[in-house]
Parts: structure tokens; C-alpha cells; sequence
């Protein structure tokens, strides 16, 4: 039988303003009659009430898991459990999801199916981790629902000090930029890391993320430990036809003022007959040109991967984008795949044994120096790594010569 509802006029007035409110969700399923977890939810919202009247959150973690997992279950009990009985437990399962995110309907309507058994009804689809956050668990319903979901097919993802769930873009299923196999390149990294994953070992978090183009709709270069993103190294296509079609279409002076003029490095021209100029030497790939003209401009035909360390959001030392490592890489071949996943192990390990407790990747490398970090992953310096010579990271340069020297001597020798 289920409960009365709280009074939450704070709340209530989340739900005044023009725009959709989570308190309408949260509302919804407590009206839910009949179902299981009704009266959690109806005390999930009197202890959030309560929070906002006293300015406080009244979580705190604790040790919840599944058989054989250390991590992938989010603990939460109230310290108000007594006053909001009901909700006392309200724990988070993240369950991986599919590379590149691809669901039949009929798996997504299980899953709700077996989280309104279990759990609250409430899911975040998905979170910032990757993760599908299905939120809202007692202890004694954590493993039935892991389960179910196992069952399924699917497996918890990460959490704590440990290889985080990786993520990927839809990619080629249904982008015409992707210029690389994202999904395989995910379940690669993924499927030699799950333990890393599921027993948590390292001095903090490690993400991984996949951007099939340099749009990186995954956010990987501001979020990722590790980021993998597809590009290519020859001419980027162009189809004059096409472009004197939109020039017709649009105006020369659009396509000057809303393409030409926004090529960061002015690698674009447009000619006095309509078709369009491209300085490749100096294309960055930053794609704004083939987003706006997609008919008319494409990727190269040569494609690879740029692969970047040390991205993050902000904990010790603020927002960190990540730094390219290896400006281009091939990943054909299976030896290709072996190549990613060797210099990711490398770079996990050198992590686990020089980070400090708490310290993302990102960190660890403003802490000693790109220079060491670069060594103890076993990379050599590319020249293609340097936008700014007089500004390098990458070498000390009042010994430049010498570097130099030892980049045309490994050249000669390839």
C-alpha cells in the first residue's frame, strides 16, 4: 500500500518554469500505483525536500557490490533513513552499454522491465561516465537485478580508482565523417582492460573515449585519459561540382563569410569560377568546411587515428584538454590493433606505478613532464606532435638541433 506523499513545495517550484523539470519524473513515478517502488520514490523526494529546506545532502557511500566485482555498483544510504525509511538505501548500478550505444527496442523494454522489479524506475540514459546509471537499488536487490542484466548480455561498468567504461560514437553505422572502426577499436580496449574494470587497482580513474572523425562528438580530447580519434593524412576530397552548387545555392558571399573566413589556419580560397581552393599542407581538420559543405567536401582516403593523453574535467589542477601522443596511426590491420592496445597497456602501467593517489593522467604528466611521461610509455618525439616549435612541450629547445638530428637519423633507418 502506498504511502502519503511528502509536501515538497520547494520542489514544487522546479516545476513552475518553462522548462521540462526532473521533480515532474521523479513526481511520476511515485504516483505509479501498484508498483514496487513506489514508496521509494515517494520518500526520495520528502528526503530531497528535506535537503533543499537545510541546505545539505544527506548521502553517504559505503561497500555494496556484486559476486566477484569490485567496482560498477555506486553505494548510497541516508543518514536521514529514519525520517525517509523507504528510500534509507538508494544505490546506482552502471551497466555498460553497446559500442557506439546501438539498442533494439526490445533490449531497452527489458531492461526497464527489470528495473521495475528491482529498482526504482528511475535510469539515466546515459551518463556522463558512459554508463547506463540505473539509480535507485536496495542492497538485497543489487545482485538479483546484476542478474538479470547479465543475462542479458550486458556486464557492470567501472567505478572507483579503476579503467572507467570506455564510450564511442555511432561512427560509421551511420556518419559519413567516421574514419575509423570506433566500435572495434571500443570493444578492443574494453575487452583487455575488464579487470582492470571490474577490480579497481589504480591511483585514480582512467577513461577511454572514440571519435570516429575530428568532430570527436564523444568529447574525448576534454575527457579521456586515452583518446582515440579517427582522421586521415592525404588531401581532403573536394567536389567542385557540388561546391559550385552550393556557391549557387547559397551566394559566394555566405560561403566566404560562414566557410572561407572560419578556416583557422586560412587554408581555404574560394576561386573567381565558384570552386574552391584547399591548402592541405595547412588543413588542421578541424572539419567546420566539411560540416557546412558535406555534398561537396569529404574526409581523406588515407585513414587512421590521432591518439591523445591526459584529458579531464576539473579536480586538482582544473580543466585539461589531451595531448597528442601519436599524431597518426593506422589501424587496418590486426597487428595495428595489437599496436593501440600494447601502448594503452604501457601507458596504464606507467600510470599505476607513478601517479599519485588520487591524480588523473593528465596530472601525473604536469607533475613530471611530458618528456618522462613520453619515455616511460616507450614513445618517440614526432615533429607532428608541434603546432608551436617555440612553445614545444615535447623537447628542450636550446637543444633542438640535436633533436632534429636524431628524427632524420630514425627516418633514414625506417
Amino acid at each position: 500500500m502506498a504511502k502519503e506523499m511528502h509536501k515538497t513545495p520547494m520542489l514544487d517550484q522546479l516545476e513552475s518554469g518553462p522548462w521540462p523539470s526532473f521533480v515532474t519524473g521523479l513526481k511520476r513515478l511515485a504516483q505509479d500505483e501498484g508498483k514496487p517502488y513506489q514508496n521509494m520514490m515517494i520518500d526520495l523526494l520528502g528526503q530531497l525536500e528535506h535537503s533543499y529546506e537545510t541546505k545539505k545532502g544527506y548521502w553517504k557511500g559505503g561497500t555494496v557490490g556484486v559476486i566477484g566485482y569490485g567496482g560498477g555498483v555506486i553505494p548510497r544510504f541516508s543518514e536521514v533513513g529514519q525520517k525517509f525509511p523507504d528510500s534509507k538505501e538508494f544505490h546506482t548500478l552502471r551497466i555498460q552499454p553497446p559500442a557506439g550505444m546501438h539498442y533494439t527496442t526490445d533490449i531497452i523494454r527489458k531492461m526497464c522491465d527489470i528495473w521495475e522489479r528491482y529498482g526504482s524506475g528511475l535510469v539515466a540514459f546515459h551518463g556522463q561516465s558512459g554508463d547506463i546509471m540505473f539509480q535507485g537499488v536496495t542492497t538485497d536487490n543489487v545482485q538479483p537485478a546484476f542478474d538479470e542484466f547479465n543475462e542479458l548480455g550486458f556486464d557492470l561498468g567501472g567505478a572507483g580508482p579503476a579503467v572507467r567504461t570506455g564510450m564511442s560514437c555511432v561512427g560509421a553505422a551511420r556518419c559519413e565523417q567516421s574514419c575509423t572502426n570506433e566500435q572495434k577499436v571500443h570493444r578492443t580496449l574494453v575487452n583487455r582492460f575488464l579487470d582492470d574494470m571490474h577490480r579497481p587497482a589504480l591511483p585514480y580513474k582512467f577513461k577511454f573515449k572514440v571519435s570516429g572523425c575530428p568532430n570527436d562528438c564523444m568529447n574525448s580530447i576534454e575527457r579521456a585519459d586515452m583518446a582515440v580519434i579517427g582522421t586521415w593524412r592525404d588531401d581532403m576530397k573536394v567536389n567542385q561540382t557540388e561546391v559550385k552548387a552550393f556557391v549557387a545555392s547559397k551566394s559566394r558571399k555566405y560561403v566566404i563569410d560562414n566557410v572561407v573566413t572560419r578556416c583557422p589556419t586560412n587554408a581555404l580560397s574560394l576561386n573567381d569560377d565558384d570552386t574552391l581552393a584547399v591548402d592541405n599542407r595547412n588543413c588542421v581538420r578541424c572539419m567546420h568546411c566539411i560540416n557546412v559543405m558535406t555534398k561537396a567536401l569529404s574526409v581523406g582516403d588515407d585513414k587512421g587515428v590521432t591518439i591523445l593523453m591526459g584529458g579531464k574535467r576539473t579536480l586538482k589542477i582544473g580543466d585539461l584538454m589531451g595531448t597528442v601522443v601519436v599524431p597518426f596511426m593506422k589501424l587496418d590491420t590486426e597487428e595495428d590493433f595489437e599496436a593501440l592496445t600494447e601502448l594503452a597497456e604501457r601507458t596504464i602501467e606507467f600510470f599505476a606505478e607513478n601517479a599519485l593517489e588520487h591524480e588523473r593522467t593528465g596530472e601525473m604528466i604536469e607533475r613530471i613532464g611530458l618528456v618522462n611521461f613520453l619515455e616511460g610509455i616507450e614513445l618517440e618525439i614526432d615533429p607532428n606532435m608541434i603546432v608551436e616549435p617555440r612553445q614545444s612541450s615535447y623537447v628542450r629547445m636550446d637543444t633542438w638541433d640535436e633533436e632534429v638530428d636524431k628524427w632524420n637519423e630514425r627516418k633514414a633507418a625506417s
